[in-house]
Formats: structure tokens, sequence, C-alpha cells
């Protein structure tokens, strides 16, 4: 694998390049293709007003809604971004950074904290933001909800009004990592007591004109946005184009100026284009993964399961389905590039004879695997190679593909063994809590641990570097060495551009900026 050939623009690279690297190593990460920039791109660092930025991008459906709480792919956290703020946003260096919510505090133990929100920022509708409105956007995510972001709150007891600019949070259990939790991208704000989703009213860069869910979705620029410099396009057109070969083909033909989930088997075609250009982001993506649910049988076996992580070729999925734009994953969805990576955890190598040990031990049961490139582009390349690893055990996997329309409502929590991405979280509490915690909505595997909880939810709030890294690298151990997820890789984030849109960088959470490319983003 190569990044030579790739270039990277926007002033979030190139005027802070060198901070931007430091940030890079201190957090683990390898952001591909930094190459050098020409005094031309260089010009281009003032972000200037004007013009449609057409997206053409996978991660989405027919079912899809405007209602932030209903999000699980790209689209929606796109067009989401686009209509509404967050309360926290990521940085460009993993760190947590105000948005709506501009500053805050916490006292001792991590229990008590003070909010402020910012002030001067209105709705669409010209409504003033105040405290009012994020207590009820918070609220909209606990108690009766089925919101999937109840989990990340389901430790707040009680959100108090101090001011028309300050509220208090107060949890049952201390957490460091509260900031975190509240830039979920399911966590957007809306006015007080708001509820018409289909006739939104943020206070993001663009109003919404048309959302056709499945086929495309219309904003417009709003003419007042708080963020200065952001918002500079006078409106975005998304379409949903879930053929990642027809996404590149629409962006090489100039019908498009942006695409997400470019095909690792196409990149020598992105790269000679001398209209395109390429953000790579190593090592921080989607971490893809096969997982089974652990109290259905026969996968209540911990020996099956055993066999199922024993049975796959993690380094030549690697390199014949993602070309090698990709790391080996462990069966955790932790990154190698996160710092509390367990590094002390063996990798899980492909190893027929155990695979077909331990296939004996479950009792030889009959399994099958359900696919579908609307979970992730790849899924059923790798679910084939899957198949045939397998067979060198012995085992007989049966590989179904499915629909992509209506993955995620239909197959994905529902069928026994099937293929799932988790994207990036900021923080590993986020990324252990939110699949694997035991009362986690999203834990796809139904793996559920006592001794795991009490882990995790301790680690919230230990403030010895050494003790928290030893207690995050227990927890993965269990996972690894009894949960039901088969994380075979975790991808590279590769986007395709048009040469001429600026603002673009590599981001460690989520691609095409944090999905906010339509805020940050120009034209030359």
């Amino acid at each position: 694998m190569t990044g030579k050939n790739f270039t990277q623009q926007g002033s979030g690279l190139i005027l802070d390049r060198r901070e931007l690297m430091k940030s890079a190593a201190a957090l683990g990460l390898s952001f591909g293709g930094l190459g050098a920039l020409s005094s031309s791109a260089m010009a281009q660092d003032t972000p200037k007003k004007g013009g449609t930025l057409r997206l053409g991008m996978e991660g989405g459906s027919a079912s899809d809604s405007l209602d932030p709480r209903t999000y699980a792919d790209s689209i929606p956290i796109s067009y989401g971004y686009q209509i509404w703020n967050g309360l926290v946003e990521i940085g460009a260096d993993g760190s947590a950074t105000g948005e709506l919510l501009e500053s805050w505090e916490f006292k001792p133990g991590a229990k008590d904290w003070i909010f402020n929100v910012r002030k001067g920022v209105t709705f669409h509708s010209g409504k003033t933001l105040d405290a009012d409105d994020v207590i009820y956007s918070l609220n909209l995510h606990r108690g009766d909800t089925k919101s999937a972001a109840k989990d990340l709150l389901s430790s707040i007891t009680d959100i108090k009004k101090l001011s028309a600019n300050q509220i208090q949070i107060t949890l049952s259990d201390g957490n460091l990592d509260l900031p975190f939790n509240l830039s979920d991208y399911h966590i957007l704000c809306v006015p007080n007591n708001f509820t018409d989703f289909s006739k939104p009213d943020g206070t993001g860069a663009y109003k919404l004109e048309t959302f056709e869910p499945g086929v495309r979705l219309v904003t417009k620029n709003s003419g007042h946005y708080w963020k200065t410099g952001r918002g500079n396009f006078d409106g975005i057109e998304l379409q949903y184009i879930p053929d990642a070969t027809a996404r590149m083909q629409a962006l090489l033909a100039g019908q498009v100026d942006a695409i997400n989930r470019l095909d690792a088997k196409t990149m020598d075609i992105m790269t000679a284009s001398p209209d395109t250009s390429v953000v790579q982001t190593k090592g921080t993506g989607n971490r893809f993964a096969f997982v089974a649910l652990c109290d259905n049988d026969p996968y209540t076996s911990a020996d099956l399961r055993m066999a199922l992580k024993y049975g796959i070729d993690r380094k030549k999925i690697v390199d014949t389905v993602y070309m090698g734009y990709a790391t080996i994953g462990n069966d955790t969805t932790v990154s190698p590039s996160n710092k509390y990576y367990a590094k002390d955890v063996p990798q899980t190598p492909y190893d027929p004879d155990k695979a077909a040990s331990y296939y004996k031990k479950a009792g030889s049961p009959k399994i099958e695997l359900k696919v579908s490139e609307g979970a992730y582009s790849g899924a059923t390349d790798a679910g084939v190679l899957y198949q045939e690893a397998m067979k060198q055990a012995g085992i007989d996997l049966t590989v179904t593909r499915v629909s992509g329309d209506g993955y995620w409502s239909n197959v994905w929590l529902k069928d026994p063994f099937c293929a799932v991405y988790w994207g990036g979280r900021p923080t590993v509490d986020l990324q252990l809590s939110q699949t694997f915690l035991s009362s986690a909505n999203w834990n796809d595997t139904h793996w559920k641990r006592e001794d795991f909880d009490k882990v995790v939810i301790a680690a919230r709030v230990e403030t010895d570097d050494a003790k928290r890294t030893q207690m995050y690298s227990e927890a993965q151990k269990m996972i690894h060495d009894d949960g039901g997820m088969v994380c075979y890789a975790v991808g590279d984030y590769l986007d395709g551009y048009s040469k001429k849109v600026m603002g673009t960088a590599p981001h460690p959470r989520y691609d095409m900026c944090d999905q906010r490319i339509a805020e940050k983003g120009w034209f030359a």
C-alpha cells in the first residue's frame, strides 16, 4: 500500500499541518498520503462562499428518517449535521470541543457537571437558543425512547436549568468522558417542545428543501450561520449511490463533487485521475465484522464462537478485499491506533486445526452467515473468503446474501449471525459501552457479563492512566476470549473529492471530515 499519489487539501490540514501530525502521533494515528502541497493549493486556505456541493454517498436506505433518534448510518449523519448542530464537537485531534455547549467543568468524582450554553445562536425559525432547548433535546434520548443514544445518557439522574445559558447534569456514576458522550451524532439540538421532524428547525448551516429517503436530499444555506468560516456552500445536494463503482464513476464524470467509501480495488483509477483527490485516514475507520448472537443457539456455545474466530483468514481478506487499505482486527471495536488498545492480547491467527477442534466440541452445528453490501462494501466478498477458509477446517459455513434495503432494521440485531460495521468512536469507553455493555441497546452480540460491565464503568472515573490502561485491557481480553464478535479488519477511511473541493482533511472519528464536509468545505 502506498499513499504517495494522494493529496490532501484544506485549511485544517495546511495551516496546522505540523500540529495535526503531532496530534496524530499522540493519538497513535497515521494519516496516509500527507503529500507536499502546491502553492496554488495553499492560496486556497481562506474559505470562499458559493456553489452547490453535490455528495454521492453510501450508507442509507428508503427507511431513513429526519429524526436524529433513528440515525444508524453515514447519510443520516451527514444530513443531520447539515441541518442541526450537536452539543459537543470532536476536533481533528480527537478532543471534545465546544459546540452548542461551549464550555464545561465538573466537581471531583465527575458526577456533577456544569455546562454553558452558547449565546447568540438562533434556529432557522428565528428562535434564540437557550438552556430549555438543550434540556429538551437531551431528554429526547432519556426515559421512554427508542433512541440509540439512550445508553449514553443512562447514567444521568437529573438535568437542571441554572440560568438561560447554563445547565447542571448529575450522574449516578462518575464519568470523566461525559462531553464525549454528548458528542454522539444522535444528540442534535432542536427547539424546546419540537415534535415535527418532517419540518426540521435547526441551528445548522443549511435548511431542508427536499427529502426523498433512499434517493436524495437537498438543503439550502440558512444565511446566518454562527460558525465563522463554515457553512460556505449555497446548498447541498446529497444523492444515495449505494454501488461503489457507480459512486466512483459519478465523481470521475463530474456528476458529484465528493463521495465516501471508495472501493480499495479501484484506488489506482482514483489516484491516476488529474481531477480528483483522495483523503485517507489510516487505522481509525470502520470496524468490519461478523457478529453472532450469544443467546441464540448454536452461538450460545463458547466453543463455537472460538471456532468462528480461528476459522477466518483475516490477512487474506485484508489483502484481497481491502487491498491492504485496512488493519487486521482482533474481535473488538477498539482499533490498534487507540491509546488503550490491548497490546498484550495476542492476535487470533487463522488456524484451521483449532477451528475444527472447537467446532467438534460445539457439536458440529449448522451455521449460516447473512451478508449484504447494504451492511458495508466488501461484506459479500469477505463472507465468501470466510466460507472458503472454514472449508479448510472441515466446517460448512452457509453464506446468504440479503437485500441492502432495510438491512439495519430487518437483519442487524435480529439475525443470529450477520455482517456489521462499527464506525469510529472518540473514546475507548464509547467503543466498549455502546457495543458490549449488558444494558446497551446496540449490543449486537447479546453478550452479557457482569464482570465486564463493572470494569468498564469503574474505568470511567479512574484518573491513574496506568490503572485505566490495565482495566481497558482486561475488558478487551474478555471480549476477545469469549465474545460473539469476529472483527476481522479495521478499514481505512477513503474519501474521494473533486480537486475544487477545499477544506478536506482526515478525521479520527468518521469519514468525510467527521461527516461535516458540507459544513467545513468550500470551492476553490
